[in-house]
């Protein structure tokens, strides 16, 4: 056990305020909690979504899915502010220059 090192917690948590979800996503976004992060997105109806991804520590292909299928649902809607680990994984992905990613 290395007592100095500890992975990040997963979490999202959501809240809307006039017809705007903002979800925020913490820890390791993978095969494992993708479906959870996607179904917390869903949960209200919405008519913009935002993902806060800048306290993911790891981003796999099960979260690109998951952000390209909200991509596709609300189209021009999405705005996804990305960690350094989700910007890298998307532009090695080819997905670096998508509408919806807005490093802050």
């Amino acid at each position: 056990m290395d007592q100095g090192r500890s992975t990040p917690v997963f979490s999202a948590t959501a809240g809307i305020d006039d017809g705007h979800l903002r979800v925020v996503v913490t820890g390791e976004l993978d095969m494992a909690t993708a479906d959870t992060m996607l179904q917390t997105a869903l949960r209200e109806p919405a008519r913009r979504i935002t993902l806060d991804l800048r306290a993911v520590t790891f981003f796999d292909s099960a979260a690109i899915h998951a952000v390209l299928h909200l991509g596709r649902r609300f189209p021009g809607a999405l705005t996804v502010h990305p960690s350094r680990q989700v910007a890298r994984v998307l532009e090695i992905s080819g997905l670096g220059d998508q509408d919806w990613l807005r490093p802050v």
